[in-house]
């Protein structure tokens, strides 16, 4: 999992959801794990 400044990046690929979670944003995509990220 990436942590970023930013995961606008993250969220436009396809199958990416946005989730917050304990508040912190997480961006969790099942059709490619690769693009997990989490930001603060």
């Amino acid at each position: 999992m990436k942590v970023r400044a930013s995961l606008a990046s993250l969220k436009k690929k396809d199958g990416s959801i946005v989730v917050r979670r304990r508040g912190r944003t997480f961006v969790i995509n099942k059709k490619n794990p690769r693009w997990k990220g989490r930001q603060g």
